[in-house]
């Protein structure tokens, strides 16, 4: 369910197994492995929260037993749209819950004169636009490069109610300031942080997940 008082914000149930989870990745102790593995099980996590919100229609199929059952199926195609390179940690989690997805990458990085993000680089499927799109990116915290890319899929046609953002962690200040430009895209996370510090990380946060994923 929609977590309160952020309106389409789907926040995964606290339960202990996830505390557990983000006990692991937040402790700065945590070995590189171990970072990584139980990463990819709140990743994966967040996928499966986001296919549970994406329409579906009526469907009945034939079983062994000679009998009907009335199912239900997806309607429309999805994809996946890393931002690069912490959003590519999330791909295999939505790959190994969707076969052949095809997944899109935007690269955005700080402009060092202007401190503002830039966009670098866009690749996405022909036929985005008539897809469910799912935007991977780790954190959610000043919400800079969420709302570029989200600009992005949506000047190449996209509907912003086709669109998923799925996160690890948000700070309240990134959804506000991501929905006061975006108010219909759904954002699915697992953990919504007290703030940001003067660095701009968000507390008590993580680090930095792309340098913690990727780097030995």
């Amino acid at each position: 369910m929609s977590s309160e008082p952020f309106k389409n914000v789907y926040l995964l149930p606290q339960t202990n197994q996830l505390l557990g989870l983000y006990t692991i990745i937040r402790d700065k102790n945590t070995t590189r492995p171990d970072f990584i593995f139980y990463s990819d099980r709140i990743i994966r996590l967040l996928v499966e929260e986001g296919l549970n919100h994406l329409p579906v229609e009526n469907k009945d199929v034939d079983t062994h037993t000679s009998e009907v059952f009335n199912g239900v199926g997806f309607m429309g195609k999805i994809c996946g749209v890393s931002i690069v390179r912490a959003g590519e940690s999330m791909e295999q989690g939505l790959r190994d819950c969707c076969r052949s997805v095809r997944i899109g990458k935007i690269l955005i990085q700080r402009d060092e004169e202007t401190a503002l993000p830039k966009l670098f680089y866009e690749k996405l499927p022909e036929d985005i636009a008539d897809r469910y799109v799912f935007l991977l990116d780790p954190m959610l915290a000043t919400g800079g490069s969420a709302m570029m890319a989200t600009d992005v899929l949506i000047k190449r046609g996209v509907k912003p109610e086709r669109i998923y953002f799925l996160n690890l962690i948000c700070s309240k200040d990134g959804i506000d300031r991501y929905h006061a430009q975006f108010p219909d895209v759904k954002i699915v996370t697992g953990a919504i942080d007290k703030g940001l510090n003067e660095q701009k990380y968000l507390v008590p946060g993580l680090g930095d997940f792309g340098d913690r994923y990727y780097c030995i």
